[in-house]
């Protein structure tokens, strides 16, 4: 590739946007197509796709999903000259990465990238190229423009590469929003907090973000949504099928999925209404009073487990008849906790640690809101560790 040869960047969002504005930069002659008709600023854009990519010798795709990007090249694929570069940056499925590298064949690189729009600017993105090695080769001038290439095995491996580190930033973004929502439950002023979790293994996030996690969130705009985090870690969790926290972890219904993912981070922990009965049942527990566990369930809740080798489902007035209404004679030295507590609308899961003597129990708790009655346990399970 030549800086004469044209680039055609099909997608003039943040990232697509980013990198027209950058490729224009290093001297490359860049037109731009996006749905929405706005330009990045020194970036010439075309009213259709077809006009953009048919003189251009390389097509870059920066979309925001699978969908997308089929649609799209299945609009332009008549336009593309014989010798064209597909190269899509955009972050989709490993199956459908692989889909569109099967059609396209050679002519196809599937590069997702590493990094923001910060990045972009600077020339630092990290890429994940797969593709043939004569067509790379030809490519690697215009990747370069970008940042540092880093070659994948295939175009399903690059995309599952991807996924994987953004579930990286998902979980770290995770763990900032528990470290913060402790922080304030023990009262400690915020920007204090991230002066110390700054040292610590999050500190690059936290000091890329900080501005949003003060609370100035029109400070900056957006470089990577909630929206699309959650959109990638969906993906991630049906290419895996395995369970993934984060799939529903980033994004909470209590925060704008247009918003930056820092704003993740900055969610409230849950209100006391939906603790409340998980108090109670904690106070049941230090008190053997079963009054409390009455308040805590639901009438027709069921605690269920393996007591002495055999599954047992106690009705609630079975489990109450279990307690003496006078705390156990070791309960000075008893321990319980509440471990996590996921809220989806009007029901929620929690589970509970309690050290009882020799006996550690793991609760896990489904709990429901019933308009009037507020939040109750519908069921219990447990499991005894000896």
């Amino acid at each position: 590739m030549t800086t004469r040869d044209a680039i055609a960047v099909l997608g003039l969002g943040r990232m697509g946007g980013a990198m027209a504005r950058r490729l224009t930069s290093q001297g490359w002659d860049v037109v731009g197509w996006t749905r929405s008709g706005r330009a990045p600023g020194a970036v010439t854009v075309t009213e259709k796709a077809q006009d953009a990519v048919a003189r251009a010798g390389v097509v870059l795709l920066a979309l925001f999903d699978g969908p997308a990007c089929r649609e799209v090249l299945d609009d332009t694929r008549d336009s593309l000259r014989p010798d064209t570069i597909v190269v899509n940056t955009s972050t989709i499925g490993p199956a459908e990465a692989a889909g569109l590298a099967g059609r396209f064949g050679p002519s196809y690189v599937h590069a997702p990238v590493l990094g923001s729009v910060s990045a972009v600017a600077a020339g630092t993105l990290r890429i994940l190229a797969a593709g043939d090695q004569d067509v790379l080769a030809r490519l690697r001038p215009v990747l370069e423009a970008l940042g540092t290439v880093q070659d994948a095995e295939d175009a399903a491996t690059a995309a599952a590469l991807k996924l994987i580190a953004n579930n990286g930033l998902a979980g770290a973004v995770l763990a900032l929003r528990d470290a913060l929502r402790q922080a304030d439950a023990l009262g400690l002023p915020r920007d204090r907090t991230l002066d110390v979790l700054e040292l610590g293994g999050l500190g690059g996030l936290v000091a890329r973000k900080r501005p949003f996690l003060l609370g100035g969130t029109s400070a900056a705009p957006a470089e990577f949504t909630i929206g699309a985090l959650a959109k990638d870690m969906a993906l991630l969790a049906a290419a895996s099928d395995s369970p993934l926290r984060s799939a529903t972890g980033v994004l909470d219904g209590r925060v704008d999925p247009r918003a930056d993912i820092a704003a993740a981070a900055t969610v409230p922990a849950v209100g006391d209404a939906v603790l409340a009965p998980l108090r109670a049942y904690l106070r049941g527990h230090a008190t053997g009073d079963p009054a409390h566990f009455r308040a805590a369930f639901l009438p027709s809740a069921h605690v269920e487990g393996v007591r002495d080798g055999e599954f047992v489902s106690w009705s609630l007035d079975e489990y109450c008849a279990l307690f003496p209404g006078r705390p156990a004679p070791d309960e000075p030295y008893r321990s319980r906790r509440i471990d996590a507590i996921d809220v989806h609308g009007t029901v929620a899961t929690a589970t509970m640690t309690l050290a009882h003597g020799a006996d550690t129990f793991t609760d896990v708790f489904l709990l429901v809101h019933g308009g009037g009655d507020g939040w109750r346990i519908a069921n219990k399970a447990y499991h005894r560790h000896a």
